[in-house]
């Protein structure tokens, strides 16, 4: 069972630790179990914390499913800049191999599939996270994808019209695929050439 973080670290390296812990043991619980099964008692005995310090940590449950979305996201912006990075001098490859690398990270993602599956019933609270109340979601990622868009054409307008494109679609093809991963990211790195031309 995972413990707190070491007392004798500084306090903001514990407490980020710590933070860290709870959202890990909050996404364990989530894919195993569903969302429903998350209660702050159960997170606070998983970490080896008191149910006071959860809620310190991460706040209310609305909060901590805010964290939990975002951090996953982050996992998903690290598939991104791995395409990216792959690619500097080439944006169709670049989004080619980010959007492959976000949508393979999808089809594996037992926490996207507990919350898109709707596998534990009618337990569907972090489901507007990712479709009708996204705009954290979206305002993050479409500020990463922006960024590195940026590298490639210096037309402001036409950046953020292409990034709001890839954005959505690639969230619309994580939550319901419509083709392979690969003729996907083959689909939306055309269209950005074409959108950036």
């Amino acid at each position: 069972m995972p413990r707190a973080a070491d007392p004798g670290l500084d306090a903001p390296v514990r407490d980020t630790l710590l933070r860290a812990a709870i959202v890990d043991a909050a996404r364990r619980t989530t894919a195993s179990d569903g969302w429903s099964a998350v209660t702050m008692s159960r997170l606070a005995s998983d970490v080896g914390v008191s149910r006071q310090t959860v809620y310190n940590e991460v706040g209310s449950k609305p909060e901590l499913a805010q964290a939990l979305v975002l951090d996953e996201l982050g996992r998903f912006l690290a598939r991104v800049d791995e395409g990216f990075d792959a690619h500097p001098n080439d944006v169709h490859a670049a989004v080619e191999t980010a959007v492959r690398g976000v949508l393979d990270f999808a089809h594996d993602n037992a926490l996207i599939a507990a919350i898109v599956a709707g596998t534990h019933g009618a337990d569907t609270d972090l489901l507007p996270l990712l479709t009708t109340s996204s705009l954290p979601l979206l305002d993050v990622a479409r500020a990463v994808v922006a960024r590195r868009v940026a590298a490639h054409c210096d037309d402001e307008a036409r950046v953020a019209s292409t990034t709001d494109v890839l954005v959505r679609v690639t969230l619309s093809h994580v939550m319901q695929p419509g083709d392979t991963p690969a003729r996907t990211a083959t689909q939306l790195a055309d269209a950005v050439q074409r959108l950036l031309a």
